[in-house]
Order: C-alpha cells, then sequence, then structure tokens
C-alpha cells in the first residue's frame, strides 16, 4: 500500500491517531481532488478539500443517532491531496479515477472531495465499474447537462453530460435543480433522467414524503455525488455559483434516513464546490459534518433508523 501516503494526526480528517487512520487498517479512505479549471462565476473550489479536512478537526467524534463513533470503528485513513500541475481535463479526471479505483480494489469506502464538480466523472466511473447496477443520486443546484460550456466539455456545468455518456441514465436521480438551460431540460426528458426539480418540490407536487418518492427512483446500490450549492444560501455561502431556493441540512438528512430504512447501500460518495470565505467558518464545518454524516448513514442498517 505504498502507493498511497497517507496525512498524519494533525493534518488527517477529525485529526484522529495514528491507530484509527492508517491505510493498512482502516476501512474508509478519504481522496482528495483540489482540482478547479473552469470557473464561471465565483472561484475557490481548489481549496476545498483542505478546509473541509481542517474544519473536520472540531467534528464530534459520538453520532447520537447512531450511539457510535464511527471513525473509531471503521477508521479513516485520509490520503495526500492529488496535484494538478499542469494536468488537465480527461488526464486530470483519469489521476483521480485512477487513485480511486486502486483504492476500492483494496476493499475501501472512498470518499473524494473536490474541487470543482468536474471532478466528479472519475469516481462515479471507477465505482461504476465496482458497482455495475449502481445509481447516481446527484444533489446540486444546476443539472450540469451542458454539453460543452464556455468552449470546454469538461466544465463543471458538464461533469453530468460527461457521465451519461458511460452511465445508464435512467439510474441518475437529481434533487435540487433550479438553474439550466433549455438544452438540459430537454436532455432529461429525452434520456429519462429522473430530476426532482426544487420548484416541484416545494410546491407539493411530490407530497407528502418527497424524500420517500425519491428513494423510490433509485436502485440498491447507490453512488452520491453532491455539489454544496444544493443548499440554500443562507446555508451554504460559500460556493461559486449559489443560488436562492435551496434546501436545508435537516431535510436532506431524510432522503439518507430513509435509504437506509429502505435497505439501500451507499457504496461511495463524493463532496464538491466548497470555496471557503474567509472569516465565515460554519460553511466549511457544514461540508465536514456532512462527509460524517453520510459515512454513518453508508455504514448504519435499516434496523438503526425503526
Amino acid at each position: 500500500m505504498s502507493e498511497f501516503q497517507t496525512l498524519g494526526e494533525q493534518h488527517n480528517f477529525l485529526a484522529i491517531g495514528a491507530e484509527y487512520s492508517t491505510l493498512d487498517t482502516a476501512a474508509i479512505a478519504i481522496v482528495s481532488a483540489p482540482y478547479e479549471h473552469t470557473v464561471s462565476y465565483g472561484g475557490g473550489a481548489a481549496k476545498g478539500p483542505k478546509a473541509i479536512i481542517k474544519a473536520s478537526a472540531y467534528v464530534e467524534f459520538y453520532d447520537d443517532e447512531f450511539d457510535r463513533e464511527l471513525c473509531f470503528e471503521k477508521g479513516i485513513a485520509t490520503i495526500k491531496p492529488l496535484k494538478f500541475k499542469n494536468i488537465y481535463d480527461g488526464d486530470a479526471l483519469e489521476l483521480i479515477r485512477g487513485q480511486v479505483a486502486g483504492l476500492l480494489k483494496m476493499g475501501k469506502f472512498v470518499v473524494t472531495l473536490g474541487g470543482e464538480h468536474t471532478i466528479s466523472t472519475a469516481p462515479i466511473a471507477a465505482h461504476f465499474e465496482a458497482y455495475p447496477q449502481m445509481s447516481i443520486l446527484h444533489f446540486d443546484a444546476h443539472s450540469d447537462l451542458r454539453d460543452s460550456y464556455q468552449d470546454s466539455p469538461y466544465s463543471h456545468a458538464c461533469f453530468m453530460a460527461r457521465t451519461a455518456e458511460f452511465f445508464p441514465t435512467e439510474r441518475i436521480t437529481q434533487v435540487g435543480i433550479r438553474a439550466q438551460c433549455r438544452e438540459e431540460a430537454e436532455f432529461i426528458r429525452k434520456n429519462g433522467i429522473n430530476t426532482f426539480y426544487a420548484s416541484s418540490l416545494r410546491r407539493g407536487i411530490h407530497k407528502p414524503d418527497w424524500q420517500k418518492t425519491i428513494v423510490e427512483s433509485l436502485g440498491n446500490e447507490v453512488y452520491i455525488t453532491f455539489d454544496v450549492d444544493y443548499f440554500d444560501p443562507a446555508v451554504m455561502p460559500a460556493t461559486g455559483t449559489p443560488e436562492p431556493d435551496g434546501f436545508i441540512y435537516s431535510e436532506t438528512l431524510d432522503i439518507f434516513r430513509e435509504m437506509v430504512r429502505t435497505g439501500k447501500r451507499i457504496v461511495g460518495f463524493d463532496i464538491v464546490e466548497l470555496a471557503p470565505m474567509k472569516h465565515l467558518h460554519h460553511p466549511n464545518l457544514t461540508a465536514a459534518r456532512l462527509v460524517y454524516k453520510l459515512l454513518n448513514y453508508a455504514f448504519a442498517n435499516p434496523q438503526d433508523t425503526q
């Protein structure tokens, strides 16, 4: 396992000791992909992974919902960040995919931290190879289905279009979408993507329990890609392309609780597009809490949510 170097206690996720953070013994691996090359509005996503890991030192180990300290039960190894100097587009994605695929072959549960949303195509591809029946659960304010944006097919606005080139579109579920172009809306209709627009969720079209309707669209194995601009800017101002009428933390967790209750298995996930803001710490901590909470759901059993 020497090809993967890990961060030490003062710099790893949750700042946990060596006995819980070595790759030899940990069940979970954190990949940092601080890639940012196609900024279209606000920048700073390259600083996201480091900010999440730094903030995680202030996340409590104990989860009251599951009465456990998952980090000590399973172990979490934090891999040193990937470097992207003079590496762009397809080459950058291949670098990420290779690291994620290598960790999956070791039997690790892999979390990938971005970076702009472009990076997500890579861990999705690696997980799809390992879990060919999986579904994708995509949280975002944007559908990211443009074929090209600002002359780049590798823009953060195109990551799901690139993913749809190899992944069955009927197994993609999108949640929270509230900003897209006509091309994307037509792509969704033509290709059978399960898109839950913020407007339809807010208007009560999927009442009484829209979280259950979302979960019903998924298969038994689920990969989650989570752009933090899915949240309302009041919750998550630290992102490059914030959109009003977003979602709050608690109503989002109800989706994952329903997944656990119905036996859906989270096989991996990524968190992207955090752009840290100077002197504003709560977005970083929110993202770090989300990572740890998702891990607790990923390793939960159905009886844990009864």
